[in-house]
């Protein structure tokens, strides 16, 4: 066999790296949101790694974790233990990182996603706690480096998948769902500009399928594009190098976001270049069964179980992921709850959510929304205005505009018939006032009238669209076309 007809197997890991939402950092009482602070400004003796500085267990960090486990599918480990990570760089102060490594918070669990019209679970090795390093700059055109602390010992839970994923779109697919899952559960912010969820890809290629290939490992993507596009060049890179008979040289590699490319970063250490001992300072995490419960009782409605809800009233896939992100795009906006409190009325929590997707969401996109309604006021309108929709008081040209009015404008009417009425929303369902119309348009489209006579049904849409014209759209469309019908019959 030639080495081009060789056919090669990729396999994806990804192990992501997700700020947990506390105040402040997983050891020292500093405020753990860096993003706007001065550099060095948020730091204390212990995120300098003083000797004789003694780290303290931030609990919220361990209840976030817990809660994490739910999330992927688990359950929390009831006994799970601090490790020390030695290696040597300038943004670590102490020369080790407190890490978790044999006894991790969470083990197992998985990951559903929809790749490319398949579902498909990602398995979960393991989700660990541990503490940030900080950051270092390197200034253009100067012969030195800048360290900043501040994110040194900022709380994180590392979650590691199986090398599951086959493709790059699934690790695209994995990435984002993760997204999802961590804001839902409320562990974490994911504000993927300010680096709060980074993703490590783990790549290799093999034209063996029971055998894995060397890996490499690009670190720090921060968008769910660029780990596809990272783990997309990789594979394509890993191919070309194998087919000239190269060796694929186990490394850590950077993302050029600008070349679409990765690039050579170092040498690629084992578990055993770090030294692993037991964290001496920090006791080991010990779960009560209470606790445990309490913490899966709190846990909310997760994607997987909105978009069961969702598919139940005939919503599309696209529409529910539209709903998913929008969500949390503005938290303080509510959409699915919405939708959940009229479930009971399945054409109404529909029509709800259509109008979500199509109007109300494009349009606070666009930044036209008015803050002034709440959540309760919304809800009112968009029901009345369905009802309206329901009893042929409203086309659907005029409901769609309604709304965009009420929206833009902020006002939550007491009587939303009358003020619709009082602003030429509601449509005419007098049928003399509408016949009238229907007489003038047939006369004066005469070849039309006659292809509808003629039997060419098509023209009908052609008149009645006139008729709307003529009536300002408050002609009732149904209504209009019936008479067209009779008059020509």
């Amino acid at each position: 066999m030639s080495q081009s007809s060789k056919t090669y197997t990729p396999t994806i890991g990804i192990e992501c790296h997700v700020q947990l939402s506390t105040k402040t950092k997983l050891f020292a009482a500093v405020g753990n949101d860096a993003r706007d602070a001065r550099p060095n400004t948020l730091i204390s003796h212990i995120c300098l790694g003083m000797p004789g500085a003694l780290p303290v267990l931030n609990a919220k960090a361990v209840e976030l974790g817990a809660r994490a486990a739910f999330a992927l599918n688990t359950t929390p480990a009831a006994f799970s233990k601090f490790d020390r990570k030695h290696y040597f760089y300038p943004d670590l102060p102490k020369g080790y990182q407190i890490t978790q490594f044999e006894q991790p918070i969470v083990l197992g669990g998985y990951v559903e996603i929809e790749s490319e019209g398949v579902k498909k679970k990602i398995g979960i090795t393991r989700a660990h706690l541990e503490e940030d390093a900080g950051k270092s700059t390197h200034p253009a055109g100067k012969d030195y480096s800048l360290v900043d602390l501040n994110r040194a010992g900022t709380p994180l839970l590392e979650i590691v998948s199986e090398p599951d994923i086959k493709s790059a779109a699934d690790a695209k697919a994995y990435a984002r769902e993760l997204y999802l899952i961590v804001k839902y559960a409320g562990i974490s912010d994911a504000d993927l500009y300010h680096g709060n969820m980074r993703f490590d890809v783990n790549v290799s290629v093999s034209s063996d399928p029971n055998v894995l290939g060397t890996r490499t490992e690009s670190k720090n993507l921060n968008s769910f594009k660029s780990v596809e596009k990272a783990a997309e060049y990789e594979i394509k890179r890993q191919i070309e190098l194998l087919e000239k008979g190269e060796v694929i040289i186990q490394e850590t590699r950077g993302w050029d976001d600008a070349k679409q490319r990765t690039f050579s970063q170092r040498g690629k250490e084992q578990a055993h270049d770090y030294r692993y001992m037991p964290e001496p300072d920090v006791p080991p995490i010990i779960l009560s069964e209470e606790f445990i419960n309490e913490i899966k009782s709190s846990l909310p409605v997760m994607p997987d179980e909105w978009r069961n809800r969702l598919l139940s009233l005939g919503l599309s896939r696209s529409q529910i992921d539209t709903l998913l992100e929008a969500e949390i795009d503005n938290e303080a906006v509510d959409y699915l709850p919405i939708i959940e409190s009229n479930l009971d009325n399945p054409d109404v929590a529909k029509f709800i959510a259509n109008y979500f997707v199509n109007i109300e969401i494009p349009m606070r996109h666009d930044g036209s929304v008015s803050d002034k309604l709440d959540n309760q006021a919304r809800s009112t309108i968009y029901i009345a205005i369905d009802r309206l929709i329901q009893d042929n008081k409203l086309s659907s040209t005029n409901a769609k505009a309604l709304l965009t009015q009420l929206l833009k404008d902020g006002l939550s009417p007491t009587d939303i018939e009358e003020y619709a009425a009082e602003q030429g929303y509601i449509q005419e369902s007098d049928s003399n006032e509408i016949e009238k119309i229907v007489e003038a348009v047939i006369a004066e489209f005469p070849d039309a009238a006659n292809d509808v006579k003629n039997g060419e049904m098509k023209a009908i849409g052609f008149l009645t669209g006139q008729v709307m014209k003529k009536s300002l759209g408050k002609a009732n469309p149904g209504m209009a076309q019936e008479l067209i019908r009779k008059k020509l019959a």
